[in-house]
């Protein structure tokens, strides 16, 4: 009896592909959402590790060319009312209002410091939202791909006990490959699940790092431009 359940055993494909083959139709939908879900989430993962790279070296270069001594006013003459890096748009948001609250004059109309803060505060909304985009797909992955894989799971255990049911045979060479199927779509949730959760409380604190840059410069350039209008 236990030779031929070990060559039962020996002539069933346990390979993932097999597993996949061998799978009822609702487990092999459980699996390729599983799948697509974790490749998204790497996409997603490998895409802000690059943006919120670049955003930091970015931050980096207009610090260095904010704080060398250049005129505000030619800083923004170099780099135009829509530039391209998030500390030059929050930078050129408050040069715009600076100088739109200025009359033909010269004269500064009333509530210009408000007006500049609110400006900046929307352009650093605007690189928040971002920065922070697609983040919610990697909560989303994170929370509900175990549960996913547990339902393909559940399925397919349900699924073998009908087969072993219908053949009336308790056999391990019978009960092994759907036991298998089944385990296969919670390890492929947990496969997805991990590195969402790990990877989205890292970007998420990274997000908040950078915004907060953001918001120390717009605190500092308010100052500055708060002693010119006092002046």
């Amino acid at each position: 009896m236990e030779t031929e359940t070990l060559a039962l055993a020996q002539g069933i494909d346990f390979s993932l592909w097999g597993l996949f083959a061998r799978a009822t139709l609702t487990v092999k939908f459980v699996v390729l959402v599983l799948i697509v879900s974790s490749f998204w989430s790497w996409a997603i993962i490998i895409q802000k590790l690059i943006t919120y790279r670049a955003a930091r070296h970015e931050a980096a270069v207009f610090d260095r060319a904010f704080w060398s001594g250049e005129p505000l006013d030619g800083l923004f003459e170099e780099i135009g009312p829509q530039p391209s890096g998030n500390s030059q748009k929050i930078f050129a948001a408050g040069m715009s209002e600076w100088r739109r609250s200025h009359r033909l004059g010269g004269e500064l109309i009333a509530g210009a410091q408000a007006r500049i803060d609110r400006s900046m505060d929307v352009a650093i909304n605007k690189q928040a939202d971002g920065l922070q985009r697609g983040l919610t797909v990697l909560a989303t992955v994170g929370s509900t791909a175990p549960f996913v894989g547990l339902f393909g799971t559940v399925w397919g255990i349900m699924n073998a006990f009908v087969e072993i049911a219908q053949q009336q045979n308790t056999n391990l060479a019978v009960v092994a490959p759907g036991i298998a199927e089944a385990l296969m779509a919670t390890a492929l949730g947990l496969l997805a699940a991990i590195p969402a959760v790990v990877f989205y409380n890292k970007l998420s604190t990274d997000a908040d790092r950078i915004v907060t840059g953001y918001e120390a410069f717009a605190d500092e350039f308010a100052t500055i431009l708060s002693r010119q209008l006092d002046g």
